[in-house]
């Protein structure tokens, strides 16, 4: 018992901190967009001056920039091998054809794993997972499209589909920071330069045939994942010996039937984990931009405590990884629909969720899961399940916490605001009414809150003025 005593208190310790890393990023993040809106701005101004004078400017340049740089970019550079193994029985149209599909095969690979294809040349073939648009997970993803290239050109031999059966792959992999210059007018596409690109190349042209060889930044974002072995080192000039790696397959633990091949439904859960990180500042984002003035309560900070709480209590009350996703998301959500509307904001915040939670791979049935966890937020809260009763203690979470009265005076503030409530003398008494009533749901929460609410009510009963 003690040691899940400790165990708790360490993860309340760490949620805790990840809570305020969170709000002082979000603050930082927000003041940096400041910024850049202004630099922005100042560079339109110039394009436009510029153009009043008579000089020639390209239309599409005052809209947009023409480089970006990206912090975390993971580039895959592949050959894919066979010209060398062509003679003159050979039917060259006919393996053209084939190059072709193997090559419309791979573009398909990454549209499902969200990653920009940058170029073809010849039978050499590069993509960048990270750009346009950053996010963290793009190293398990290109490594994923990776192996399913390999299997797909094992498929083509052992299918008998590929009639001469000579095209092999070779693939080299580096994360890093890249820049990207943009290309075309009509159709945007990136073209990118920088060390990483020139290692991920190297890498390719260092590894055999056959085999997916990855730079140790990319091993260490992607090794619980991935089976992968030692390799060898590469020379990179002005950085010394580069440790590479070769991948296997995936862990047994996440692939279907345990064969390395295929990710299962415990990789998705776990890849989805790691993906809320860039679902949760996109949301923050929208929020911090959305949200009313006069939603001093149900604003960023509130949200935050919500994600952070039902990880805390979802843990404690022994949730699986699924339930946690689950959780976490519709905590994020949950309030989301006061960018729309203040009245009935959970089912606007559930309409946004089945817009907005399809385009980072979440099924139907877990999106209708998740808007069945915002909606029993409602007040009067009646949860029905496990997750819905951690979700409704988490959004109360305040009441039994030190600082309950001034984030009650916050809630108090917004709905004044609003001609919601009248006095500050009756918006106590509620309170003391509300909080009698009021009970939390799972024992981890009772343990943890309800011995203050009592205190609170005192507290409170202090503030009525004539009585």
């Amino acid at each position: 018992m003690d040691q899940q005593n400790d165990e708790l208190l360490k993860r309340i310790s760490k949620l805790v901190r990840q809570n305020q890393e969170l709000i002082e990023y979000h603050e930082r993040l927000t003041k940096e967009n400041d910024k850049l809106q202004a630099k922005i701005v100042n560079y339109k101004a110039i394009l436009a001056e510029m153009k009043d004078k008579g000089a020639e400017i390209d239309e599409s340049l005052i809209d947009r920039p023409r480089s970006l740089k990206f912090k975390m970019t993971t580039v895959l550079f592949a050959n894919i091998h066979g010209f060398s193994r062509i003679d003159d029985g050979m039917d060259s149209e006919k393996l053209m054809d084939e190059l072709d599909q193997v090559l419309w095969q791979f573009d398909e690979l990454l549209k499902k794993y969200n990653i920009h294809k940058i170029k073809t040349i010849g039978d050499s073939y590069m993509c960048a997972g990270g750009i346009p648009v950053k996010n963290i997970t793009n190293p398990v993803q290109v490594v994923l499209a990776a192996l399913m290239m390999r299997q797909y050109l094992v498929y083509l031999q052992k299918s008998g589909k590929s009639g001469q059966n000579i095209w092999e792959l070779k693939i080299g992999i580096h994360t890093g920071p890249v820049t990207a210059d943009m290309v075309g007018k009509r159709k945007v596409a990136y073209d990118i330069k920088g060390d990483t690109v020139n290692i991920a190349s190297r890498m390719e042209s260092s590894g055999e045939v056959g085999k997916i060889l990855i730079s140790v930044m990319t091993y260490e974002l992607v090794k619980e994942f991935y089976i992968c072995d030692y390799y060898g080192k590469l020379p990179v000039k002005y950085k010394g010996d580069l440790e590479m790696f070769e991948v296997r397959g995936l862990r047994p633990e996440f692939s279907v039937n345990g064969e390395g091949q295929v990710p299962n439904d415990m990789f998705e859960t776990k890849f989805k984990l790691i993906q809320f990180t860039d679902i949760q500042e996109i949301i923050l984002d929208k929020l911090e931009k959305e949200l009313p003035k006069y939603l001093y309560y149900h604003n960023v900070k509130h949200t935050v405590d919500v994600v952070t709480e039902v990880e805390l209590i979802g843990w404690a009350e022994g949730c699986t990884d699924d339930e946690i996703l689950l959780l976490k998301t519709a905590g994020l959500l949950h309030d989301a629909g006061h960018t729309i509307a203040y009245d009935k904001h959970e089912e606007l915040g559930c309409g946004m969720a089945r817009e907005f939670l399809p385009k980072y791979g979440y099924p139907e049935e877990q999106i209708e899961k998740i808007c069945e966890i915002i909606m029993s937020t409602r007040m009067p809260p009646k949860p029905e399940n496990l997750l819905e009763r951690i979700i409704c203690d988490s959004d109360l979470d305040y009441l039994g916490r030190s600082d309950m009265i001034p984030v009650s005076n916050t809630l108090y503030k917004e709905l004044k605001e609003q001609n919601k409530i009248g006095t500050f003398n009756d918006w106590n008494k509620l309170q003391i009414k509300f909080i009698s009533g009021h009970q939390y749901f799972t024992e981890t929460a009772r343990s943890l809150r309800e011995v203050n609410k009592q205190k609170q009510i005192e507290r409170i009963k202090k503030l009525i003025v004539g009585e």
